[in-house]
Parts: C-alpha cells; structure tokens; sequence
C-alpha cells in the first residue's frame, strides 16, 4: 500500500512529464518562446535555466537544468572515456551542449550550431517527450514520422507490453 500512495503523489507533482506540440516560429537572432503549457510545469528548482544538445534524431534536446542534473549528467559520469564507443558518443554529444536561461520575454537563445544541426530555419516544431522537449524542422519531423515502417499498434504492443 505504501508504494501505491507514493506512486499517487508522484503522479501529483507539478511536473512528472512535458507532453503535447506546438509550431512556434524562431526569430532572426535565434530566439524561441517556450510555450507557457511547458514552463507552467517547470519546477523552481530548473530557475528557468535550460541545457541544450543534440538530439538522437535531427533535433534539439531542451532539458530544464534541475532534469538534466538529475537524469543526465549521473548517466554521462558513469560513460567509460576509454571505451570507444562510450567516449564517442560524449563527444558528440557535449559538442553541442549549451546552457541558457529565458530571457524577459520567456525566451531561449537557441545556439546556431543547434539550428544548423537540426535544419531549424524559422518555424520550429516543438514537442513535449517525458523529461525534455524536442525542437524539430516541421519538414524534417513529418519525414521522420514517414520513416517509421512499423504502425502505432505494433509499436506500442513492442515497447508497452508488461514484464
């Protein structure tokens, strides 16, 4: 039983999970408003501070700070730097990590190696996944839904099944 009312106030906070899409449009000195659904549900602890990097797509993670804190960077300490494949994938990763805190007008400045990464020219594709939002070219993300062979139902019959 005590797990259960752990789990209820867990699922109660004010943040457990970002979810949900908008297009938003990025302006000329690679600004973009995060849309208030998104930075309602930020905790204190994050104060408006945000990492950035690379997605595994072509798309830009946005991490609140306290998240990447808490779920990334543990993972990242314990990558072996002698182990090729390990080190590689820190390399290409930090590459392009960058901090940043919203601005007066709830602003991030998206760094331009970011954009280019992404093929984000002005509109922006922003969605909500788990822990950290996706800022996709909304081209570049039909063509990767598109890309996906399986239907929704044999995917989540995959990946949703109990253990």
């Amino acid at each position: 039983m005590g797990k259960n009312v752990e789990k209820c106030q867990k699922i109660t906070k004010k943040r457990e999970m970002f979810y949900g899409s908008y297009t938003y449009s990025i302006d000329p000195k690679n600004r973009l408003s995060i849309p208030v659904k998104f930075r309602r549900n930020l905790n204190p602890e994050s104060g408006d501070t945000f990492m950035m990097t690379r997605g595994i797509q072509q798309c830009v993670y946005v991490y609140p700070k306290d998240l990447w804190e808490k779920d990334v960077e543990p993972r990242i300490k314990n990558l072996d730097e002698f182990d090729t494949q390990q080190s590689s994938f820190m390399c290409l990763l930090l590459e392009y990590a960058n901090e940043d805190v919203l601005d007066s007008q709830s602003r991030l400045l998206i760094p331009k190696a970011l954009t280019d990464f992404a093929g984000i020219e002005k509109d922006v594709f922003i969605l909500g996944v788990r822990n950290h939002l996706e800022l996709w070219n909304p081209q570049v993300y039909q063509q990767f839904k598109a890309s996906i062979t399986k239907s929704y139902a044999e995917i989540a019959a995959e990946v949703m099944k109990k253990e």
